[in-house]
């Protein structure tokens, strides 16, 4: 791969949705955090230029009150508001709605929640929703499951990405599906892949995005660390690394052992 010019070729390349190019793969979410303040310097800390907030979660008339939004730059950060806690179409359609009215941005991230104990997506509800957001004008992310089918229906429904699980949301088990994943990357190639939930250390964003994802959503594996500015910095590096190792290409798993050294020049 050939990094355009003036670029830094040791840098991946950026992440680009819908049209827009962002330098960093990391989306970090705002939740969980001990305090706002908290919550700051593990952005600064990310990288991350991309930010999800709950809509349902946060006072949208609040900034320049102390709200949560008073701690993100817009100048430098780019919202994404989410649908978290909504349960059918209708719900997660009205909350879109109401974040793009109070000026948050039309971009979002769509969650309809399907189970309360896992949190997995009600597929049906997110299709019928991401159908009338697009008609809408609405640039959608779709959290879902790694069905490949389902993927294929949001795509074509006109979901901007498609943002998949690697285990269920704030569980920090890590990449549980990478051959799911593989099966995503292989036939979802027009929209980015980005890994949604499940992630619990710097190593499981490394995985993800050697397989080929183009990005990877965090929050709790940030927000929960004991230290989540340090975690931040580590997701950072982890992510650039291993979107680094998989633009360069890994080298084959052998069975057998193959000395470094060529053996021509041996001393005998």
């Amino acid at each position: 791969m050939t990094a355009p010019e003036g670029a830094d070729p040791h840098r991946p390349g950026p992440l680009t949705i819908a049209g827009v190019s962002y330098r960093s793969r990391l989306i970090i979410g705002t939740g969980k955090y001990a305090s706002p303040a908290v919550m700051r310097d593990a952005l600064e800390a990310s990288g991350a230029q991309i930010v999800t907030v709950a809509v349902r979660r946060v006072d949208l008339q609040g900034r320049g009150k102390g709200s949560l939004l008073d701690f993100i730059d817009p100048d430098r950060h780019t919202l994404l508001p989410n649908t978290a806690g909504c349960r059918t179409a209708l719900e997660a359609v009205r909350t879109a709605r109401l974040a793009r009215e109070a000026g948050m941005s039309s971009l979002v991230k769509l969650e309809v929640i399907g189970d309360p104990k896992t949190l997995f997506p009600d597929l049906e509800e997110l299709l019928d929703a991401t159908r009338t957001l697009v008609n809408e004008g609405f640039t959608v992310l779709p959290y879902t499951t790694d069905d490949l089918v389902t993927a294929r229906k949001l795509r074509d429904a006109g979901a901007s990405a498609i943002m998949p699980l690697g285990a269920p949301i704030g569980s920090g088990l890590g990449i549980q599906n990478p051959n799911n994943l593989r099966l995503l990357r292989e036939e979802i190639r027009d929209i980015p892949v980005i890994v949604d939930a499940g992630v619990g250390t710097a190593s499981d964003a490394a995985v993800a995005m050697e397989l080929g994802c183009d990005g990877v959503l965090m929050n709790t594996g940030i927000a929960g660390a004991r230290d989540p500015v340090k975690m931040a910095a580590a997701m950072r590096r982890a992510v650039e690394a291993g979107r680094l190792a998989f633009e360069a290409g890994r080298i084959p798993r052998k069975l057998h052992a193959s000395a470094s050294s060529p053996a021509e020049f041996a001393i005998e």
